[in-house]
């Protein structure tokens, strides 16, 4: 039994924040696609799988294509194990990355270990969290700069240009992220 199994998409969600977003109600949808009131609700309920032909003509209906609706589509549930590289253990500290989170999701998880480009600076568009899982480091953000030991977290919203360094041999930083393609937008409730 393996680690990880590709599950099948749920593009129901997907569906619904387009026709949404069009402020079309399903009859619309339905009248331009051709398909029924009753299917494109289960669609958009995961309660059936639109076949690709389906799937097209819900896509000409909502002003896309399949593939951008594939592609907006929530993963199945599932689970993903990421396993250790015992290999890694055996380079010598060589600086390396390793990512924690596989596929295309709505977070990224990387794992620094040693040095790295300590002049490099990075602004992302979405949050992100510094975790130092051994050694130590330096993070200049914002014109500040922060020291961190092992434990320790930095937290940066979306826009903080920052860069940072490893200060002592064997360093592992974990970043975790909201991936690049997922707008990240305030809460205007508030």
């Amino acid at each position: 039994m393996g680690d990880h199994k590709e599950q099948p998409v749920r593009v129901g969600a997907a569906v619904r924040r387009r026709r949404r977003a069009l402020e079309l109600t399903l009859a619309v949808v339905a009248e331009r696609s051709g398909l029924s009131v009753p299917f494109l609700s289960q669609v958009e309920n995961d309660r059936a799988r639109p076949s690709r032909s389906s799937l097209e003509k819900l896509a000409d209906a909502l002003r896309t294509t399949a593939v951008e609706l594939l592609a907006a589509a929530d993963p199945a549930a599932s689970v993903d194990l990421v396993r250790a590289d015992p290999a890694a253990e055996d380079d010598d500290f060589e600086p390396r990355t390793r990512s924690l989170v596989r596929g295309h999701h709505q977070l990224h998880a990387s794992e620094f270990t040693g040095d790295h480009d300590a002049g490099r600076e990075f602004q992302h568009r979405n949050d992100e969290l510094m975790y130092v899982a051994d050694g130590a480091v330096e993070i200049e953000a914002e014109g500040r700069a922060y020291r961190l030991g092992r434990g320790d977290t930095l937290y940066l919203t979306g826009g903080v240009r920052h860069r940072w360094r490893a200060t002592v041999p064997d360093t592992r930083v974990v970043v975790v992220a909201v991936a690049e393609h997922i707008e990240a937008v305030q809460d205007r409730s508030r």
